[in-house]
C-alpha cells in the first residue's frame, strides 16, 4: 500500500547555520529518537519527547533535533513557541520541577476558580513548583480543575492540590478495561450521573469485552462484502447524521465527495475538543473506544481511506493511553489489512480544533488555519483528498449501520431530527453529558436532564454552543437547541456545549471571559483576530463598555478574520448589546 508522504518546501539543510548542537544534546535526540529516521510531519512528537523527558525545551536541546531533522533552528523554534504546552528555556535556565495549571475558564470560574488559584498561590511555598493560569481542560463539568502536571484534580480545592503536590502525584492514573457501557441505554437521558462522575479515570470497554458484546462485527461484514460499502453510504446520508464537531455538514455527502477524489485519500480525527464547556468526546472516548475506532474503520473501509491521523488534544492523557492500548489491541487482532493509522498529541492550541490548522499541526508545523479554497476534500493532509471527522460523529457509525439509519432519525423535538450530545455545566444540579433528542429546549434540559437549577439560583442566561456560540437570555430558553435554530437570535450551537448562569451572574462577565480565552488563543496570524481580540478584551473589563469601538471591531473581525475563530468573537459581545447591555451602560 503506498501512503502519501509530507511535502517537503525546501530541501534538508546539509549542516546547520549558526550554532553547532553540543555533543551531549546530539546524544539526548538520539536516546529520545531510538535510532529512528527523521520524520518531518513528526516535529511536534519529538518536540513532546524531549518536554516529558526534561520538563522543558533547552537551546541546546532544539539545536541538536533541528540538526537531526535536517533543518533550520529556527524552523524547529518557530513550531515549538507556537503551542503552549511547550516551555522554552533560554540559556542555563531550568524546567520547574512541577508545574501546576489551574483552569480559569468560564465553568471553572463560575465554580471559583480565582479563589483556588489565589490559595494555592498562598500555601505554596516550594519555588521550583510553577503555578499558571490554564484555559479550559476539558473537564467542565467537575470544575473547579486543577492539573497537576498530567494528573487532573477535579471538584478542586487548594488542600486536595497541595496533597497531590506532597504525595508527587503527577501522572495520570490507569482505567480499568472491565467497565460495562452502550450508549443506547443513555439515550434520553443522562450519559454521566452526578453520582459516577466523581473520577478521572472510569472503568472502560475493554478489547475481549467490546468483542464479546458484537463489536467489530460490522468491520468484518463490510470487508468480506456482507454489508455493501453503498449500504453504508445510503444509511448515513438517510440518518441525517450532521458533523457533531461543530460545522453540522452533512456526515453522508462528506463521504460521498471525498470518496468521489482521486486515490490515495486520507482521514483526519479530530479530538481536539477546545471549546469551552465541551467535554461529551471525552466522556464517551474514555469509557467506550472501540466504538469509536469501528466507525472510523467502517468510514475509512466505505470511502477507500489509505491513511488515518488521530489528533487528540494534550490535555486528554488518560484517553491517549487509552487509545494507544486499544490500537495495539487492534492491529495484533485484525483479521484484514488495516490502513495506517497514527495517533498524534496536540500541545494545547485550541485553534487547532479548525480543521486545516488541525492538519497543519498533523503534518508537523505551527496550526495556522489555510486559506480555501482549496477545501481540504480536495488538497487536504499532505495535498491529498482528506476525510476530516470529529470524534462523536464516527462514534455513531456503528449503530446508525447496525439499527438503520430511521432509529436515529426517529429521535427529534419541535421538528428537529436525530440525536445530540450535549455537555452541560454551570449553575444546574447535575452536570455533565446529556444524550437527548435534537431540537429539545434548554428549559427541558435542565428540569428533566439536570435536577433543575442550583438551590438558590434561577435561571438568567445561557451559551448554547460553548464560548463562541453567543448568549441568550431566560426568555429564550423555549428555543429549540439544533443547528440552523439559533441563528436568527445570534448564537449557534456549534458542538452543543451549554454553559447555564444564574442571577447571580453577570452575562457581560461571562462575555469578558469568553473575549480573554480567545485573546490566548488567537493564532496570530491574521490581524483582525489578533488585534481585535486583544482591544475588544481591554475594552470589556471596564464598567462602561465602548459601543462604538466595540461594535467597529465587531464587523471586522466577522468580516476579515481568516478562520472562525475570528469570525465568531463578536458574537457574545452582540448577544450583550442586544441583550444584557443594562449591565454594562
Amino acid at each position: 500500500m503506498t501512503v502519501a508522504q509530507p511535502i517537503r518546501i525546501h530541501k534538508p539543510r546539509p549542516t546547520l547555520k549558526g550554532r553547532q548542537p553540543t555533543i551531549s544534546a546530539r546524544a539526548v535526540i538520539a536516546e529520545l529518537t531510538g535510532g529512528e529516521a527523521p520524520r518531518r510531519d513528526l516535529l511536534i512528537e519529538y518536540l513532546h519527547r524531549i518536554q516529558d523527558a526534561y520538563l522543558g525545551l533547552s537551546e541546546d536541546h532544539l539545536t541538536a533535533l533541528a540538526d537531526w531533522m535536517r533543518l533550520s533552528t529556527a524552523e524547529v523554534f518557530e513550531v515549538a513557541t507556537f503551542y503552549h504546552h511547550f516551555d522554552l528555556l533560554k540559556g542555563d535556565e531550568k524546567a520547574a520541577s512541577l508545574t501546576v495549571r489551574v483552569c480559569d475558564g468560564l465553568s471553572c470560574a463560575l465554580a471559583g476558580a480565582e479563589t483556588l488559584l489565589a490559595e494555592i498561590e498562598r500555601l505554596n511555598q516550594n519555588p521550583d513548583v510553577r503555578l499558571i493560569r490554564a484555559p479550559c481542560v476539558g473537564r467542565c463539568e467537575q470544575a473547579p480543575v486543577a492539573v497537576v502536571h498530567q494528573r487532573p484534580v477535579i471538584h478542586a480545592t487548594s488542600e486536595a492540590v497541595m496533597q497531590c503536590i506532597a504525595r508527587d502525584e503527577r501522572t495520570h492514573p490507569e482505567a480499568s478495561p472491565e467497565g460495562d457501557f452502550d450508549p443506547v441505554t443513555h439515550v434520553e437521558s443522562s450519559v454521566v450521573t452526578t453520582d459516577d462522575n466523581s473520577g478521572i479515570a472510569p472503568a472502560y470497554v475493554g478489547f475481549q469485552n467490546y468483542l464479546h458484546h458484537g463489536g467489530y462485527q460490522l468491520l468484518r461484514d463490510v470487508h468480506d462484502g456482507r454489508v455493501t460499502k453503498e449500504s453504508v453510504l445510503q444509511a448515513m446520508t438517510d440518518s441525517g447524521l450532521r458533523g457533531l464537531g461543530g460545522a453540522g455538514f452533512p456526515a453522508g455527502r462528506k463521504w460521498q465527495i471525498v470518496s468521489s477524489q482521486p486515490a490515495p485519500r486520507l482521514l483526519a480525527v479530530n479530538i481536539d475538543e477546545g471549546e469551552p464547556g465541551t467535554f461529551k468526546d471525552r466522556t464517551y472516548l474514555e469509557r467506550d473506544p472501540h466504538r469509536f475506532l469501528e466507525g472510523m474503520l467502517v468510514a475509512a473501509a466505505t470511502v477507500g481511506i489509505d491513511a488515518i491521523y488521530i489528533y487528540l488534544r494534550d490535555e486528554y492523557h488518560g484517553c491517549r493511553a487509552l487509545l494507544t492500548q486499544a490500537l495495539k489491541q487492534l492491529r495484533e487482532w485484525a483479521p484484514m489489512p488495516l490502513p495506517l493509522i497514527e495517533l498524534r498529541r496536540g500541545a494545547g492550541a485550541y485553534i487547532c480544533g479548525e480543521e486545516s490548522a488541525m492538519i497543519e499541526s498533523i503534518e508537523g508545523k505551527r496550526g495556522e488555519p489555510r486559506m480555501r479554497p482549496p477545501y481540504i476534500a480536495e488538497v487536504g493532509l499532505f495535498g491529498r483528498p482528506t476525510l476530516e471527522h470529529n470524534f462523536e460523529t464516527l462514534y455513531w457509525v456503528r449503530d446508525i449501520v447496525q439499527r438503520g439509519a430511521a432509529w436515529f432519525s426517529s429521535f427529534g423535538r419541535n421538528d428537529r431530527q436525530g440525536l445530540r450530545s450535549f455537555s452541560v455545566s454551570g449553575r444546574v444540579q447535575q452536570p455533565g453529558v446529556k444524550l437527548a433528542s435534537a431540537g429539545i429546549t434548554l428549559r427541558e434540559l435542565i428540569d428533566t436532564y439536570c435536577g433543575g437549577m442550583l438551590p438558590g439560583h434561577t435561571l438568567y442566561a445561557y451559551f448554547p454552543g460553548g464560548a463562541s456560540g453567543g448568549i441568550l437570555p431566560a426568555r429564550l430558553a423555549d428555543v429549540p437547541l439544533d443547528f440552523d435554530t439559533l441563528q436568527p437570535h445570534g448564537c449557534f450551537i456549534g458542538s452543543a456545549a451549554i454553559v447555564v448562569l444564574s442571577d447571580q451572574d453577570r452575562a457581560s462577565d461571562a462575555a469578558l471571559n469568553t473575549l480573554r480565552f480567545f485573546t490566548h488563543e488567537s493564532c496570530g496570524q491574521c490581524t483582525p483576530c489578533r488585534v481585535g481580540t486583544d482591544k475588544a478584551a481591554t475594552l470589556m473589563a471596564e464598567k462602561q463598555w465602548d459601543w462604538d469601538t466595540l461594535n467597529d471591531l465587531a464587523a471586522v473581525m466577522a468580516d476579515a478574520s481568516i478562520c472562525g475563530l475570528g469570525q465568531a468573537v463578536p458574537n457574545p459581545i452582540r448577544c450583550v448589546a442586544t441583550h444584557f447591555a443594562h449591565e454594562v451602560r
